[in-house]
């Protein structure tokens, strides 16, 4: 028999499942939906790919470094275990020639900065974080038109892509993942936004209704009929949809909420990696790589941390099982 006291519980949790699925759903159906892709650090037992953060600590030198920075990671941890794990020796050249230099502080004469009023730098050392091309957040805005360039050092869990199913299904969602050990979806957005751009936003003509219908590219033969909408807000109340058009100075992305991202492609070209076991220099690729890597930046002790894991389960097994044996034991004589 159900009484009350059982309705009101099952009214409460049912209330509770809604209003935590509620939110993302809401917040979903606003943003683009991003698929789920395979990682080699992915799952509980997942571990990074030393030849894939090389690549991807590549792609970011030759495409991200002049104007982001990832000041969060020292030269040292590209040489450390779980890394990238590049040669100590090649590390100590490459912070060396690191176009932004460390700040030295007063020299022996107590000046911070030579005649010209430049500061006193040294190069970089393996202790010494990783810097982007800018000295502070004023001379990154004053260079990038106001625009602050994020240091990526947490990028990858900063981001994460959003959960655009139905209300119902997203307590479900939420059990795979934590069944699953899901916890890649920083990877999947900056690979998703790296492989977003296109040329130009998508087309629209509008029907009887003023409803605004996506054409394909194919079939536009006259580019003043259609509509180029980085974004459609659906019209309320009968009234006509919105077309946000692609504003000056942005660029489409169509994986980017809103479609509009002040940011242009960042990677234009191969990168000059070597390639081996088959990998080539493609746009996606390097995608990859470089979701891979950020990945990694922001927990770079993630293939340490999985191994060590294992090992505590594994004895905190064992010694259940020890000590349940000697509860048998020396409890036999009582039974």
């Amino acid at each position: 028999m159900i009484t009350s006291f059982d309705k009101a519980v099952r009214a409460g949790i049912a209330a509770v499942l809604i209003g935590l699925a509620a939110p993302a759903a809401l917040a979903a159906g606003e943003g683009p939906h991003i698929e789920r892709n395979k990682w080699s650090f992915g799952g509980f037992f997942g571990q990074f790919d030393e030849a894939q953060l090389r690549r991807g600590f590549q792609v970011y030198k030759e495409n991200c470094v002049a104007c982001h920075g990832i000041k969060r990671v020292n030269f040292r941890n590209l040489v450390q275990p779980g890394g990238p794990q590049f040669p100590e020796e090649s590390v100590k050249a490459l912070a060396a020639a690191w176009d932004n230099r460390i700040f030295d502080g007063p020299n022996d004469n107590g000046e911070i900065a030579d005649r010209k009023g430049n500061l006193i730098k040294r190069p970089a050392k393996l202790a010494d974080p990783i810097l982007g091309p800018y000295d502070n957040d004023n001379q990154a805005r004053a260079a990038q038109n106001g625009a602050l360039p994020p240091d990526l050092s947490l990028m990858a869990r900063a981001r994460n892509v959003e959960y655009t199913g139905t209300v119902f299904n997203h307590p479900l969602s939420m059990l795979r993942d934590v069944a699953v050990g899901y916890q890649e979806g920083g990877a999947d957005y900056i690979y998703a936004l790296l492989t977003g751009y296109a040329e130009r936003p998508p087309a629209y003509m509008r029907d009887k209704s003023g409803h605004l219908v996506a054409v394909a590219d194919k079939d536009v033969k006259d580019e003043k009929s259609v509509e180029r909408c980085a974004s459609v807000a659906t019209g309320e109340a009968g009234s006509p949809d919105v077309c946000n058009k692609l504003q000056e100075g942005m660029h489409y992305n169509k994986n980017f909420p809103g479609g509009q991202i002040a940011m242009p492609q960042p990677i234009s070209s191969p990168v000059n990696y070597e390639a081996k076991a088959g990998v080539v220099s493609t746009a996606e690729q390097n995608a990859r790589d470089l979701a891979a890597f950020l990945s990694w930046t922001a927990d770079p002790t993630l293939s340490e941390r999985k191994r060590l894991g294992w090992q505590v389960i594994l004895f905190m097994l064992i010694t259940s099982l020890l000590l349940y044996g000697a509860k048998k034991r020396i409890w036999k004589s009582a039974h």
